[in-house]
């Protein structure tokens, strides 16, 4: 069984560093972050659009078919994910995590250059949704690998601070909900309707096209994280010495069991994002029949709580232990998403839709904060990024990439206009237990050790 806190392959001075600078720490969070960021505001875009999207690209004379279309594709390209994830995920634990790093942003930039210059269905034809889908296939490649590479990363430049530093990964998806919902809201209530849905909703994505390459120069002038030179190090050693069962224990292939727990963590987290997040505008405006501007205005509290707590909550963890915050959070949530959108659902109002947003947006901090730290520990370093990035693109995909979808068609097939909670509700549960199962392991390893120990 593999223990949880998995150490370097080999001792080496360069697997404990000196402290590092705060200019450093601010170079590892920024570089690490800022595609994730990208993706995320890419991918919230997406969503808050895809009504005008729908119209441009997947022109139908149904108009829910024409946006469910859209939504799809959206969710189709989550399937590439896992592709990546193993792509990227071996070449990060191969070549180094800069080197993931810098393919995997430039890659990205590939579905926001698109959605930025592609001319709509009335001018191209069937080529318009056809190069649409193609370009989210490849930005679905590359955020598999994104994940797995940018968490390694971090954590593996201090094992004392590892909630802190993995906490940004979070934290710049909080700060990408607040800038695409602000994008979001300020189009929708001060351009014309015409404007608007003619080229309008292309600006997030110059936007972000914008912030791509500035991500790209600052990771490929990266140094690479001590644990992976002290890896490379034992990995030329034991080539010298023909020892090929060096790295014996820690091939992927014995990591199943940590792969399938690190999918059930990641639910809770995904669909937060894909269900309170991404969709809430849109079931705000078609099932509560809200104002546009208001619904989007909302989504900058669950965003920005998210960016301010998501640091706290990693720093915390660092001191008082990630299961404990995170399966708090989990019980929380499974008990209160229900009561919220039945409330929501009879009160139809801003302030309710407040008080939603803004306890989930807590609760994604507090369980979302922690989670990338635990993740890590999970996986030994020979193999980090590529367990990583899998069991986050796996649990992503199952759990996220098609919520919307699924959300949508269960309200439009059965009328009940709770169904996001029952979704929110059943990942709960998953997490939770998946939280329990690694804490069960966790003590099982620390008595097992005690025991060699004595």
């Amino acid at each position: 069984m593999q223990t949880h806190a998995s150490p370097s392959a080999a001792a080496s001075p360069h697997s404990a560093p000196a402290p590092l600078s705060k200019a450093m720490v601010r170079r590892i969070v920024f570089s690490s972050s800022v595609g994730n960021a990208l993706e995320w505001f890419d991918f919230l875009v997406y969503g808050y659009f895809a009504t005008i999207i729908a119209k441009q690209f997947f022109p139908m004379q149904d108009e829910w078919l024409s946006t469910l279309l859209a939504i799809a594709t959206f969710g189709i390209s989550f399937l590439m994910r896992p592709l990546g994830a193993v792509v990227l995920g071996v070449y990060g634990d191969r070549k180094g995590r800069k080197a993931a790093l810098t393919l995997a942003i430039a890659l990205m930039m590939v579905g926001t250059f698109t959605m930025a210059v592609m001319p709509p269905y009335a001018s191209i034809g069937i080529a318009a949704p056809i190069l649409i889908l193609l370009a989210r296939l490849v930005q679905g490649f590359a955020v598999g690998g994104e994940f797995g590479s940018a968490t390694a990363f971090m954590v593996e430049h201090s094992a004392s601070r590892r909630g802190y530093y993995a906490s940004w990964q979070f934290a710049s998806q909080g700060l990408a909900a607040i800038t695409a919902a602000a994008f979001g809201s300020l189009l929708t209530a001060w351009m014309p309707p015409a404007q608007l849905n003619d080229w309008g909703w292309r600006l997030p994505f110059v936007f972000g096209l914008l912030v791509g390459p500035v991500g790209y120069y600052i990771r490929s002038h990266l140094d690479e994280t001590p644990e992976f030179l002290a890896l490379r190090e034992a990995r030329e050693a034991a080539s010298a010495r023909s020892t090929a069962n060096a790295e014996k224990d820690a091939s992927f292939a014995s990591q199943w069991v940590n792969l399938l727990l690190a999918v059930g963590i990641v639910a809770q987290s995904t669909v937060g994002v894909y269900v309170l997040q991404l969709y809430m505008p849109m079931y705000a405006v078609k099932q509560l029949h809200m104002p546009a501007a208001a619904s989007f205005g909302v989504v900058v509290l669950n965003g920005g709580l998210q960016f301010l707590l998501s640091p706290v909550m990693g720093a915390l963890s660092d001191r008082i232990g990630r299961i404990r915050i995170m399966l708090t959070t989990s019980i929380l949530m499974g008990t209160l998403i229900y009561p919220m959108f039945a409330l929501l659902q009879s009160h139809p109002t801003v302030g309710w839709l407040l008080v939603l947003q803004g306890t989930a947006g807590l609760f994604k901090a507090a369980y979302s904060g922690p989670m990338p730290a635990l993740m890590s520990e999970i996986f030994p370093t020979q193999v980090r990024s590529t367990g990583l990035s899998i069991g986050y693109s796996i649990g992503v995909t199952i759990f996220g990439g098609f919520a919307p979808t699924i959300v949508e068609t269960f309200i439009h097939l059965t009328g009940d206009k709770l169904a996001p909670s029952y979704y929110v509700l059943i990942a709960a549960l998953l997490s939770g237990l998946s939280l329990v199962v690694v804490a069960w392991r966790m003590r099982r390893v620390r008595l097992t050790r005690g025991v060699q120990m004595a």
